[in-house]
């Protein structure tokens, strides 16, 4: 979809802040359908999406599974990291985000975007909108190859969605950091290099692939307060069973503490940002 088509959705208004609830859902969803047809027309780029739930899977339940749970038994294993893996997935797609943001800049995309009647918010929620669709997809095919290698639900089917929409919330919220990373680094190789230097330490630093009572004790205290040692406890609980209130009530603290921080940031900057 053309920036002409998507111009042609939105309300003429003198002011941003005039535009009604229904016509700024009509601008995400014009958005939405833009950034779902540059997907259509390059489908390399859900190759990420497509491709990483297996590796990842079948990387560290062959090679993680039998230190921990003993050569042979790596079935084993499965139910403990699978569910951890959802929320890495959230984490690495969500970089994406910035890049893909960043990159829409150099190519003038939001500078005309940033002329249209619409609000700048608009602009930023429809590709977290778009980025959740491929975070589910993702998450999608990461149960089908646990389930393929093992993966029994304990719970039930309700309690395995609810880990699932958890993921993806939380995940959201991590979009909001990227997108003001993508908007405030002057290259898309910035965004990826700063990028990899916060999500190395959060995703070995944290109870996703090891319980973190096997590490030294500075190591677990950090592993403790990680947010994705949070998400991944509180989707090991709904899948596997055990205590997960407080697991889920901190994520979802954290969900709404990045999310209230970051996303009125990343806004400003858009509508601020130069060429």
């Amino acid at each position: 979809m053309s920036a002409a088509t998507i111009s042609a959705t939105a309300t003429a208004r003198p002011a941003e802040g005039r535009i009604g609830l229904r016509a700024n859902l009509r601008h995400i969803g014009a958005l939405v359908r833009r950034n779902a047809l540059q997907i259509k027309q390059d489908p390399e780029s859900m190759f990420d999406a497509l491709l990483m739930p297996v590796i990842f899977t079948l990387l560290f339940v062959y090679v993680f599974g039998g230190a921990i749970s003993g050569k042979g038994n790596q079935h084993e294993y499965v139910n403990y990291v699978v569910p951890g893996l959802m929320a890495m997935m959230g984490m690495n797609i969500a970089q994406a985000v910035g890049s893909g943001i960043n990159d829409d800049f150099k190519k003038g995309v939001m500078d005309r975007f940033r002329t249209m009647p619409i609000a700048r918010s608009s602009v930023l929620i429809a590709k977290i909108v778009v980025e959740i669709g491929r975070m589910l997809l993702a998450t999608s095919i990461l149960l089908g190859m646990g389930f393929t290698l093992g993966l029994t639900i304990h719970t039930s089917v309700l309690h395995l969605l609810a880990a699932v929409l958890l993921a993806l919330v939380f995940g959201a919220s991590l979009m909001w950091i990227f997108i003001l990373l993508g908007l405030t680094m002057k290259t898309a190789q910035a965004v990826q290099g700063i990028g990899m230097l916060v999500l190395m330490p959060l995703q070995f630093g944290s109870s996703i692939f090891a319980p973190t009572s096997t590490m030294p004790g500075w190591l677990e205290a950090f592993t403790k307060a990680n947010p994705l040692s949070n998400l991944a406890d509180a989707s090991r609980a709904l899948i596997n069973g055990g205590a997960v209130a407080h697991s889920v009530w901190i994520t979802l603290a954290w969900t709404v503490g990045i999310t209230v921080v970051t996303a009125p940031l990343a806004v400003a900057k858009f509508r601020n940002k130069s060429a």
